[in-house]
This record gives C-alpha cells, sequence and structure tokens, in this order.
C-alpha cells in the first residue's frame, strides 16, 4: 500500500492542518469547516496527479488545441458526519465525480473498548471506477476498513484512494496489514505517533465532527 505523507515537503497545507490543530482557531466552527474543504481541495490536487488521462481537441476561439482530461470515472465516498466537508474540497475539483456516503460510529462497549457499526449507505456502482474514501481522522483504522468493504458490496473499483488529514501510525499499520492491495493509495496530510486510552490520536484535533457541527448526545 503507498503511503504519502504531505507534510513532509512545506505547502500551503501545513497552515490548514495547523490551523485545525489549533484550540483557539478552532472556537470557529466555520473557519475549522473551511480549512477542512481547502485540505480536501489540496489533496484532490496531488491524488489528480496520480489519475489516467486521455488526450482530446478542443476548439478556441482561435482554433483547435490538443489537451487532456481525466479519463478516469470517479466515485467520491465518505463516512459521515465529520467528512462532509472534507468531501465538498474534493468534489469542488473533481466536479464531474459521482457521490457515495456511508454511516459509521463507535458503538462504546466500556470506557476503553468499542466496536464500529455501519448504519447506511448511499452510493452508486463503484464496479469498474476509481474510488476515493475521504475521512478527515485516521484512528485504529477500523471505521475506514469497514466502510471500504462496505463500499465493496457495490462493485469492485479499479483504483482506490483513501485520504484523511491526519492519521495515528497505528491506523496507518493497521491498514497496511489488513488492506495490503497495490491499488490502494493511502494520502495523509499529517502522522501522529500514538493513540490515546480511548483511541483519539494524539497530538491530533480532537473530534472532527464535534467541532465541524457542533456537539452531539
Amino acid at each position: 500500500m503507498p503511503i504519502y505523507n504531505l507534510s513532509k515537503d512545506n505547502s500551503i497545507l501545513n497552515t490548514f492542518v495547523s490551523e485545525l490543530r489549533d484550540v483557539e482557531i478552532q472556537n470557529d466552527p466555520m473557519r475549522f469547516r473551511m480549512n477542512l474543504i481547502r485540505i480536501g481541495e489540496v489533496m484532490a490536487y496531488e491524488i489528480s496527479k496520480k489519475l489516467n488521462y486521455a488526450k482530446k481537441s478542443i476548439q478556441t476561439p482561435l482554433g483547435m488545441h490538443d489537451s487532456s482530461g481525466i479519463s478516469d470515472d470517479l466515485v467520491i465516498g465518505t463516512i459521515l458526519r465529520a467528512g462532509l466537508p472534507m468531501h465538498e474540497g474534493f468534489l469542488n475539483y473533481f466536479d464531474r465525480a459521482e457521490n457515495a456516503f456511508v454511516s459509521a460510529y463507535r458503538k462504546y462497549i466500556d470506557k476503553k473498548h468499542f466496536d464500529i457499526h455501519i448504519e447506511y449507505i448511499s452510493t452508486p456502482s463503484i464496479d469498474g471506477k476509481t474510488l476515493l474514501l475521504v475521512d478527515p481522522m485516521l484512528a485504529t483504522g477500523s471505521s475506514l476498513e469497514l466502510a471500504y468493504k462496505a463500499l465493496l458490496t457495490k462493485g469492485k473499483p479499479s483504483n482506490v484512494h483513501f485520504a484523511c488529514v491526519i492519521a495515528s501510525k497505528d491506523g496507518v499499520a493497521y491498514l497496511s496489514e489488513h488492506l495490503d492491495l497495490d491499488e490502494i493509495h493511502l494520502w495523509c496530510a499529517d502522522i501522529d505517533p500514538e493513540l490515546n486510552i480511548k483511541s483519539y490520536i494524539v497530538p491530533g484535533l480532537g473530534d472532527a465532527g464535534d467541532l465541524a457541527y457542533g456537539e452531539k448526545i
């Protein structure tokens, strides 16, 4: 599984991620959502370099021009609810893509242990298409794995790109072990060293869904 850690090179992406982490800036939910959108756009641009392209001739006002465009059939998949702003950023760039949504949540057995439950899937066929599965936080990796396997019930994609803002080393290792497939590419804006006792990423940024949309009961 190829792994791309985009924080290794300095870019405007690092500024957006830093603002997501900052407890003062987090007090502005609109700013938090906007940074997730912008990170989605930057990551979409980076991923676009790995897609397939086809040449075509286009008519300009003054003549013909040989150009190229993305030839992949794209499906952008998102885990609700935290992934929605990031999804919007991807869709801003891949505006002709189809869209898929998966509802997944942690059901705690006790304070330390939980299971991941899938409640809802809304997706087109992904058979033979390029799937972009985006989720801001990759903690244990189990949510992304289950969401991916749930989408596989709707077809087998030809290529797969996972995109997250912040991943833990444990989550990256888990996906590499359980989904060690050449066609899956994992993109991270940053990778953090550990998980705490509740499996939250440290230093991380907190609960992305709550920061974007408010606390839930």
